[in-house]
């Protein structure tokens, strides 16, 4: 069911993003007199399509993308025979360089505007609910994991500062762009001293695995019960949000570690929890021998939340900043990669590792989230100067405009397919990348 509902969720995202980024195109070649022949969302084969005036609109049915097929326009559908008869005034090649140029940016433009407005209606609608970093080092600091004992972090560390500069929300010691930034660190007050814990320049690769992120670090509080995973034990005894694990079969529980440690090494057959619940003690016993995790999450305890609440204005600012942030930590991340300090494979995310973000339970909020990012990454991705992307017609129409040379159509040909080629390879690498990381695969071909 959980796979049903992340499929639904990027089909529906793609969806409204690529119609949206359609359109842009569609308007824009409309405006200068330009005839569209096709749009469509999806490629096909066709679902179906009606025509209204001299367009065909369809909606096709594979949900990867989608296409405007733009009268005397070198594009995917490779129409070489067009191309040979005498150009017409309604077709794209017959208009002046910048015409064609805006015509070209319609779609990214569109989905810089998407993102910036899914960002700022998110903002004004439900502001910022974070756990205080103030509440996390009064309540004890941090209980370091796996992952963060290896970066040098230790349990009962209170982190005070990232990058030299003071913080407010917990969650910014696991913002991307901590782990993207060169010479990234955090100081820590431990024992009373200031201590900086200098982060590798590939730790995001590290974090980008949802297993070892889990192993990084939290509050250092009780073991309180947040999210139930549904059809485990926890949701079979009925635990609840806020319940506090006390003890595991007589072994003390004081905070989430604790409890990870006890699971992660229990070997017997039955297993027994103590809760406390509106300050009552309860117990609870279960068979264990099928099951390796209790399946709870954790939340931390209400006094350490804060929420902030911002006006229109402060909206638009806070909004349209976190829709550009996004799209610098792509600029980062290639950077990145193309340096070497980051591994291409352990880096991209293909359908299989987007439909995962979106979670396996529908959240509007985190599903308009999701989708305001895949926007601005959209749009990103489209702007690279590859051919057959939008970003190579940009290319050839730029050199246009300075040289005052247009490129022949020949040339615009072969670029064209040898773009598709390398796109159609890197789609090919991207979604067996993410069949790879599936775990089943993984301890399938020995990958762990």
């Amino acid at each position: 069911m959980e796979g049903l509902v992340m499929t639904a969720q990027i089909i529906l995202s793609l969806s409204i993003l690529v119609g949206l980024h359609e359109m842009g195109h569609l308007l824009a070649a409309k405006a200068f007199g330009m005839r569209v022949e096709q749009f469509s969302i999806g490629f096909p084969p066709k679902i179906f399509s009606f025509k209204y005036g001299e367009t065909e609109y369809a909606l096709s049915a594979i949900p990867l993308g989608g296409f405007v097929k733009i009268s005397g326009m070198i594009d995917e559908s490779m129409d070489t025979e067009a191309m040979k008869q005498p150009p017409q005034p309604y077709e794209f090649r017959s208009k002046p360089a910048w015409q064609r140029l805006i015509v070209m940016l319609g779609g990214i433009i569109v989905n810089v505007i998407t993102g910036i407005i899914i960002f700022i209606c998110l903002t004004y609608i439900y502001g910022d609910t974070f756990i205080s970093n103030d509440a996390v080092n009064e309540h004890g600091g941090i209980v370091a994991l796996e992952v963060g004992e290896e970066l040098g972090l230790q349990t009962g560390d209170k982190i005070v500062k990232i990058n030299g500069k003071e913080f407010e929300d917990f969650s910014e010691t696991v913002n991307p762009s901590v782990f993207m930034g060169s010479g990234s660190y955090y100081t820590v007050e431990r024992n009373g001293e200031l201590v900086d814990i200098q982060i590798p320049g590939n730790f995001i690769e590290k974090m980008n695995d949802k297993e070892a992120a889990g192993k990084f670090i939290m509050p250092n509080v009780p073991a309180l019960v947040g999210e139930v995973q549904k059809g485990s034990i926890a949701d079979e005894i009925g635990l609840q949000e806020y319940d506090r694990i006390v003890e595991i079969s007589g072994r003390k529980i004081e905070n989430p570690r604790d409890m990870s440690e006890v699971v992660k090494g229990y070997k017997e057959d039955t297993i027994s929890l103590t809760i406390e619940r509106n300050g009552e003690l309860l117990s609870y016993k279960r068979d264990f021998r099928n099951d390796t995790i209790i399946g709870i999450g954790f939340t931390s305890p209400k006094d350490m939340f804060a929420k902030i609440e911002y006006g229109l204005g402060e909206s638009i600012g806070k909004g349209t900043e976190r829709a550009f942030g996004i799209v610098f930590l792509q600029i980062k991340a290639f950077g990145k990669m193309f340096s070497g300090e980051l591994s291409v494979r352990k880096s991209l995310a293909g359908p299989i590792g987007i439909a995962q973000a979106y979670g396996g339970d529908w959240q509007w909020e985190r599903f308009w989230r999701m989708t305001g990012l895949l926007s601005m990454v959209l749009a990103f991705m489209n702007l690279l100067p590859i051919p057959a992307l939008d970003g190579g017609h940009v290319m050839f129409l730029s050199y246009e405009i300075i040289s005052g040379r247009k490129p022949s159509d020949r040339f615009l040909e072969n670029a064209q397919k040898i773009g598709m080629a390398f796109l159609l390879l890197l789609m090919v690498f991207i979604i067996f990348n993410d069949i790879f990381k599936i775990e089943f695969v993984k301890n399938l071909f020995g990958m762990n």
